[in-house]
Formats: C-alpha cells, structure tokens, sequence
C-alpha cells in the first residue's frame, strides 16, 4: 500500500528524479518506502530569528511541525520515527532557552496527547533521565502509558541523548551484568541499547541546511540512508518528506555485500522491534 502511494506521488511530481522514479517502479512491494525514519529537526532557532522572534517560539512551531511529519510518515506507511528532541550537548544553550524547551515539553503532551492517541501513535522516551525534572518526567510517562496500545506508528522521542553516550551507558550495563568479553558482541551490545526496542534505522533526515548527525544514533547508524534537507524544521512539509522518501527509493541498500537480487536483505536491528 505504501510503495503503491509513493508511485503514484513520484508519477505526478516532476521534480522527483527520473532514477528515483524507475526505482520506485521497479518496486513489488513497501521496500521503497523506509520503514524507520531518524529525524534531527535543526533550524527552530534560526526560522524564529529571520521572523525577529524569541528562539523559543521556534521551538514552538518545531512541534507543531513535528505533529505534521508524523501524520504525514504515518500515511505513507512508515512504521517508526525517531526524532532528537534534546541533546546531551544542548545544556550548554542560554538558561532561558533550555528552561523553555522543558517547559514546552510538558505543554506539548498536555496540547497534542489525546490527538496523537487518538491518531494511533505510540510514544517512548529514550535518553539519560538524571537532569531531568520530575514534572518532565511524570509527562513522559503520562505519554508512553496513554499510548502503549496504539500500533499505527511509533514515535521515539530522544530526550538529552547523545550517540556516545548510548553507547557507554550500553557498555556499563553489561559491565554490571557480569557479561564476559567473550560474550560482548555486537548482537549482546544492541541489547543494551536506549533503542533496543526499533530496528536500526532506514533513513536519517536532517534540516536546516547542515551536514552532520551531531552525536545522534551513531551506533544504530552503520548502514543508514542520509538526506540532508536545506528546509528549516518548522517549514517542513510533505513536498520536503516526499523529497526525502524519493531520494531513498532510488538508492541500492548492499549493506556491504554484493547485491543479490534473489537475496533478501538482512535485518537492520538483532532485536525484535515493538510495535
């Protein structure tokens, strides 16, 4: 169903790439369309800027654009959406900045929750809750008990995660078990992870302009797609997530083999995703 609206987008949209399209045409089924999309929303703060605002009022309109990415993901038949919320790094921001985006937190789930529930939407919470208020916290889990039926997309929210330090924190774990060195493998280390509960993901979408992944899902990224869009977060839209599931469709994923087509690819996470 999915791959069958993408073919029908590609087919009337005549900025999409004659390659992306002869990809998508030559597709049997959803493989086309990813089945878990990264997102780094980058640019609230300079989209608030050129309109002579407050930074966080840029954060604002990042949430409502978030509600509208995840709807439009949802109705092209992605399955996951991870989006970074808030770095480790991102403590270094000026006081007023950080306070508001806790702050805009707890109203989002209050302002979006019986939506999103509503529009079948399953929510978790990664990252290191330590520095985390209490009444931030007692959100998150309002948002992830609300949800934990729903089974239409899953949104994971990485909340003052950082790649590095996922990783580290996976390591400690083990350590804490009693996992021998011998045992340490990369299936054991996943297991540990804050994203254990998703496969890998397909796509890595970031916006604003800048062409890094800034410490977000680097273990979970090893044979990741990337798409770098110029659109600032809170103007992206569906002509931006089309462009995005276009360029994907006409890549060739060999995941370092050489590509088989009587082969089937091989799974991008060790663990069983939820739903």
């Amino acid at each position: 169903m999915a791959a069958g609206w993408l073919r029908k987008r590609l087919a009337r949209d005549s900025a999409v790439s004659q390659t992306a399209t002869a990809a998508l045409q030559g597709a049997a089924d959803d493989s086309a369309v990813p089945r878990h999309i990264a997102i780094v929303m980058d640019g609230n703060g300079r989209w608030a800027k050129k309109r002579h605002l407050p930074r966080v009022i840029g954060h604002k309109y990042g949430v409502d654009a978030l509600m509208r990415v995840i709807r439009l993901c949802a109705d092209r038949g992605v399955r996951h959406v991870t989006v970074f919320a808030f770095s480790s790094e991102n403590w270094n921001r000026p006081e007023q900045e950080v306070s508001g985006l806790m702050g805009l937190f707890s109203t989002a789930v209050a302002h979006y929750l019986q939506k999103m529930n509503e529009e079948g939407v399953r929510i978790h919470i990664v990252g290191d809750r330590s520095r985390v208020a209490d009444s931030v916290l007692a959100s998150w889990r309002q948002a992830e008990e609300a949800t934990a039926a729903n089974t239409r997309i899953s949104v994971t929210v990485a909340f003052n995660y950082g790649g590095r330090w996922d990783i580290v924190q996976a390591c400690q774990q083990a350590l804490r078990d009693g996992l021998a060195p011998e045992a340490l493998t990369e299936e054991a280390l996943s297991g540990y992870m804050a994203m254990r509960h998703l496969p890998d993901p397909d796509l890595f979408i970031r916006t604003g302009g800048e062409y890094r992944i800034s410490n977000f899902l680097l273990w979970q990224s090893a044979y990741t797609e990337f798409f770098f869009s110029p659109t600032l977060w809170p103007d992206f839209d569906a002509a931006d997530i089309d462009a995005a599931l276009a360029s994907y469709a006409g890549r060739e994923r060999r995941f370092g083999r050489v590509l088989d087509a009587a082969a089937p690819p091989p799974s991008s996470s060790s663990v069983s995703p939820s739903p």
